[in-house]
């Protein structure tokens, strides 16, 4: 993959963060990150968590989490998003490639995430990352940068870029 910086961005549904993951799971490189997974109660979506590569899990947003910040009928937890996405977004050397899934609406509405990933995004480390198709300025600032390869997906698609880039 070089040392570039690689979102994938498509229609909500359309495997981003399974694409993500076969890169991940086949690619020898050292990483660091999170992925976000839906929480499910009785076959229905309730929230989102957080889980870094290294097993630590939090919450990102649930419909039970009162919020000034909320996503629809999420309420998001900033404090989950700061003391555990965050770390994870920050690499130990310049040979590890750092795994952000995803840049959302939701992860935009802290701070530090903003300002971290910027930081990793100019820095020598290799990013590999899914960012909202649609969001606001700053995901629309990010999907713009030059240092970043903005790659739109397919569920159809999707496992060609596996090889690509694993």
């Amino acid at each position: 993959m070089g040392n570039g910086n690689v979102l994938f961005t498509g229609s909500p549904g359309c495997g981003k963060s399974t694409l993500i993951e076969k890169i991940v799971r086949k690619g020898r490189k050292p990483r660091t990150g999170f992925f976000t997974r839906e929480i499910k109660e009785k076959g229905h979506r309730v929230g989102f968590s957080i889980e870094t590569l290294e097993g630590e899990q939090g919450v990102l947003a649930h419909i039970d989490i009162d919020s000034r910040f909320k996503v629809g009928k999420y309420g998001v937890n900033i404090d989950d998003i700061d003391r555990i996405a965050v770390p994870s977004m920050i690499p130990d050397h310049e040979d590890q490639m750092v795994v952000i899934d995803e840049i959302g609406k939701m992860e935009c509405f802290s701070g530090p995430f903003k300002e971290t990933l910027v930081q990793v995004l100019e820095s020598k480390n290799p990013v590999l990352g899914s960012i909202a198709l649609k969001g606001g300025r700053f995901i629309e600032k990010v999907k713009k940068r030059k240092d970043v390869h903005l790659i739109r997906i397919t569920e159809k698609d999707r496992d060609i870029y596996v090889n690509m880039f694993g």
